[in-house]
């Protein structure tokens, strides 16, 4: 499960970072957070052929993270949608379209899990698991789009933007901190997973390649980052942590 991660780039770096052309957020800019929840807007990069266009057009937008179907009566599920595991994500019903025609990175600089000790259960340690070479992560990620039905046609909120995180087993050198971690999505896949005319599942789903061994590091932070009003580097700094409980 990925259920908390940092995200403090830049919009700027990022629109070059992800060689995005068209600025689909140009009219806002979040904050850097280091303490990213399920229902918080945040940054994705995905393409779409825009009306009247020709071809796909690589952006970046603002989702709120916690997918909620096109089919949803409101958008309350979108809350418990906040990951789609990969083993499965081709066939779930809240999850399959998307995967489909709607494929999207999300752009991290880590991600938070919580260590629970067989020698202290009561005690979780949480961990910020990030790339070792300070990297920007692309998460793999799905987008839909819901419909307000209660709203006027021409009311700018009518439609509701949301995403998932796409997660599957952790690579060995942070398993033992949670046996699950984020989809990672290499540079040299990018464009294929954003192509919106990739719409075999089957095709889309041998884009999900484990991550590379070694590629990712892990340090005990402070349990401030369990309080979602927290925010702030801090949260990433490393403490003292029970390290020999991990092995």
């Amino acid at each position: 499960m990925c259920g908390r991660y940092a995200s403090a780039r830049g919009k700027h770096e990022l629109l070059e970072e992800f060689q995005v052309e068209l600025d689909g957020a140009s009219d806002e800019e979040l904050a850097p957070d280091y303490n990213v929840a399920p229902t918080k807007n945040v940054y994705a990069v995905l393409s779409r052929v825009p009306k009247g266009g020709e071809r796909a057009v690589r952006q970046l937008r603002v989702l709120r993270w916690g997918l909620v179907p096109a089919w949803a009566k409101d958008p309350s599920s979108g809350a418990k949608m906040i990951n789609a595991r990969a083993e499965t994500v081709a066939e779930k019903p809240a999850y399959r379209k998307a995967f489909a025609q709607r494929r999207c990175l999300i752009p991290a600089d880590g991600f938070y899990e919580w260590y629970k000790s067989d020698k202290n259960p009561k005690k979780k340690q949480p961990y910020y698991i990030h790339p070792r070479d300070g990297g920007v992560m692309a998460m793999a990620g799905l987008y839909e789009f819901w419909k307000d039905p209660s709203r006027a046609a021409d009311d700018p909120l009518r439609w509701l933007a949301t995403c998932t995180i796409i997660t599957t087993d952790a690579e060995d050198d942070i398993g033992h901190i949670h046996d699950r971690m984020p989809m990672l999505i290499e540079t040299d896949r990018w464009a294929e997973w954003l192509d919106p005319m990739l719409t075999d599942p089957g095709a889309a789903r041998r884009l999900l390649v484990p991550p590379t061994p070694g590629r990712l590091a892990a340090r005990p932070v402070s349990t401030a980052v369990n309080d979602v009003r927290k925010n702030g580097p801090e949260l990433v700094k490393e403490v003292d942590g029970d390290e020999s409980a991990l092995f």
